[in-house]
């Protein structure tokens, strides 16, 4: 059955060879698409059905519903297509005449007429294209053309007896050829992979794909004509920066060769845009790309796009109302209403967000009140009782953090502001004059996620010195994410900054609420991927499905697997057999399960463990530990199909709870101490929830 199934299967590279044939005739023929350059487009698809549809209304807006009670089928029949058809006179008297160009989606020969369905930017449109409209060189060309060849089309509009608006094609041009071949056409790429690396194809086969891209391209035009409305000023801040600071993150080095110097990557925008407002600019933003180094998931890419903004003679309560203001607006223009959905949970960003502060947050959900907690030793304590891993260094201040995002984070899902951090984790913000171990600052969390963070800035020269020192201090500590001293931004408080509310927006995650996408891979075009290059595997996929080599390839292109002989074993041990016999029954207890990578993050303060998020086939996400870490980075396994046993009782592990475990294969190399640990990865096209017998 296999071979058959497999024979039935068309060779991709023998439909890529008769392609290439095709084109090579038209070009011998004088008719080489690839020389055309530019196609006079005087509607999109969406144009075309609005015009037509209110054309329409002005012929034959008045026009009676034939009436077919009390016929016969036949006779019914005959008055529908009599009707039919004097519509259809009056409409062609006076036609409609558009050009629109796109990718050809879908195609029906039919003797002297054919249908096909033509995709641009705003949707599909049916074009009809018939022989003795077009002439017959030109029809015979178009029933010789393929699936994804890109087409221009002139003709006028009708709608046809079943009701679909399309377009009668007077003159059809060729304007590129595809010589690749799509995707099955109904179902387009689920792949993961597949489709954050070839995002071009994605966009064609997937509608909803390119949907949220448009809407991630309205939701940026939407901020900036909010903050332009409230005389923001947009301005743009390097990228190569002597000093990355203004977060808590490890950035990316290179070097200028023309100066000879080490240079970061920027990893925020703040200290720069903060620089202008001491220059008097008192109302500045930036959208920008910003850089951390840092690991994939379903919320985090080493490169995403931040804004940030900041206001002079303003404090943080200024930045909420901005914030609530700006995100409503976002709503309503976006998404048409201010009750948007997430991943089928309701969240009303219509409402008063709600305002708790982190420690009247860490009180109602966790039953700890940290205001009566004095000491760090008190705090360090308290976190060995409940379990929470802290670091030696770490004061009163860090450990309320830990506390706030180990119980509350994942209770906020409606809009909450939680405001007043202590001031250990907050070195560029206002101490509050009523209580200097906290700080004005704020973030915004809707869904779980935290949205945005916001301060009153801290303008005193001195104190920001002291902080700065303490960062020093962190960094010497051995923490990673320590800021720097940035003498020059000293200075430029020693100039003089005004009182400041200043705030830090992730577009990407922004973008993932609104449009209700599932990871942050899904709301950037071009996410950041392993290269291909190191991962055989998936180089072999792309070889596969690669034009140039595709003639080349081999059958083994199931886009997985490695071909065994290319694969050296001579230096592998592996552990003998077990003799000990296991009785069936024994065995058929544990439930191995194929399940698929939706998320994995490394554990934090673990070298070892990867924290996976599955898709096991229940609709309720899974979640398994897995010390492979050394062998794996997470980003590497986002999007693969793994066995899992799923059967396995919880066991809690660096404090979060692991159910299940991923298979491994696991040996040893001859005349070596050392180990290899190989993930079982099976092929994608297996199902999640799969059960293996």
């Amino acid at each position: 059955m296999a071979d058959n199934k497999n024979q039935a299967q068309p060779d991709v590279n023998e439909q890529i060879k008769v392609r290439m044939d095709k084109l090579a005739a038209l070009q011998e023929a004088g008719k080489d698409p690839f020389q055309i350059t530019k196609y006079d487009v005087t509607h999109h698809t969406d144009e075309i059905r609005a015009i037509y549809e209110a054309h329409e209304k002005e012929l034959l807006g008045d026009r009676p519903e034939v009436n077919t009670d009390g016929m016969d089928e036949q006779q019914a029949r005959e008055a529908v297509n009599a009707d039919y058809n004097e519509r259809r006179a009056i409409m062609d008297a006076s036609p409609i005449e558009v050009s629109f160009a796109g990718r050809m989606m879908f195609k029906r020969v039919m003797g002297k007429a054919s249908f096909c369905n033509i995709a641009d930017l705003k949707g599909r449109m049916q074009a009809y294209i018939s022989r003795d409209a077009i002439g017959d060189d030109a029809y015979a060309d178009f029933k010789k053309s393929d699936i994804g060849d890109i087409y221009g089309i002139k003709g006028f509009i009708f709608r046809t007896k079943t009701g679909e608006i399309s377009v009668h094609a007077e003159e059809i041009t060729l304007l590129s050829k595809s010589l690749q071949v799509l995707p099955e056409k109904f179902h387009g790429i689920t792949d993961t992979d597949m489709r954050y690396r070839q995002r071009y194809v994605d966009l064609i086969m997937n509608p909803e794909v390119k949907d949220t891209f448009v809407k991630r391209s309205q939701i940026i035009k939407e901020i900036r004509r909010f903050l332009d409305g409230r005389d923001f000023m947009e301005v743009e801040t390097p990228t190569l920066v002597s000093n990355a600071g203004g977060a808590a993150a490890r950035p990316f080095e290179t070097h200028y060769n023309a100066l000879d110097e080490d240079v970061k990557l920027r990893i925020s925008l703040e200290l720069y845009l903060k620089r202008l407002i001491v220059g008097g600019l008192e109302r500045v933003y930036e959208i920008g790309r910003v850089y951390r180094n840092e690991g994939v998931d379903t919320r985090h890419n080493p490169e995403f796009t931040l804004m940030e903004l900041y206001q002079a003679y303003t404090d943080y309560e200024g930045m909420m109302e901005l914030t609530e203001s700006m995100f409503r607006h976002l709503a309503k223009t976006v998404c048409g209403t201010t009750e948007i959905t997430y991943n089928g949970t309701k969240i009303d960003l219509g409402k008063p967000f709600r305002r708790l502060t982190m420690n009247d947050a860490i009180k109602e959900y966790a039953g700890v009140d940290f205001d009566t907690i004095k000491t760090d030793e008190e705090a360090k304590a308290l976190a060995k009782e409940r379990g929470i891993e802290f670091e030696e260094r770490h004061t009163k201040g860090d450990i309320i953090n830990l506390f706030f995002e180990e119980y509350c984070e994942e209770k906020l899902i409606q809009p909450t502001f939680i405001m007043d951090h202590p001031l250990a984790i907050s070195p560029l913000t206002k101490k509050k004059p009523s209580d200097p171990e906290k700080v004005e600052r704020f973030e915004l969390f809707i869904n779980t996620w935290e949205m945005c963070n916001a301060y009153s800035e801290l303008n005193d020269p001195i104190d920001q010195r002291e902080r700065f020192a303490q960062q020093d201090k962190n960094a010497e500590n051995g923490d990673e994410e320590a800021q720097h001293t940035d003498e020059d931004f000293l200075n430029a408080l020693a100039v003089g900054m005004p009182p400041t509310g200043g705030i830090g927006y992730g577009i990407d995650r922004l973008v993932m609420l609104l449009t209700d996408s599932p990871a942050i891979r899904d709301v950037l075009l071009f996410p950041t991927m392993k290269s291909l290059g190191s991962d055989k595997s998936a180089a072999k996929s792309e070889k596969s499905t690669s034009t140039e080599e595709a003639a080349a390839s081999e059958d083994d292109n199931n886009g997985f697997f490695t071909a065994n002989d290319k694969i050296d074993f001579s230096n592998v041990k592996v552990e003998p057999l077990f003799e000990e016999a296991v009785d069936f029954d024994t065995f058929s207890k544990s439930d191995f399960r194929a399940v698929k990578v939706k998320e994995c993050v490394a554990v934090p303060k673990s070298k070892k463990l990867l924290q996976f998020t599955l898709d096991d086939g229940t609709g309720t996400d899974r979640t398994i530990l897995s010390g492979i870490h050394a062998y794996y980075e997470p980003e590497e396994l986002v999007g693969k199909t793994l066995i899992a046993i799923t059967n396995l009782p919880p066991r809690k592990m660096m404090g979060i709870e692991s159910c299940g475990m991923l298979l491994s294969a696991v040996n040893n190399l001859k005349d070596s101490e050392d180990e290899e640990l190989h993930l079982l990865m099976v092929d994608n096209h297996i199902p999640a929830g799969a059960k293996l017998y």
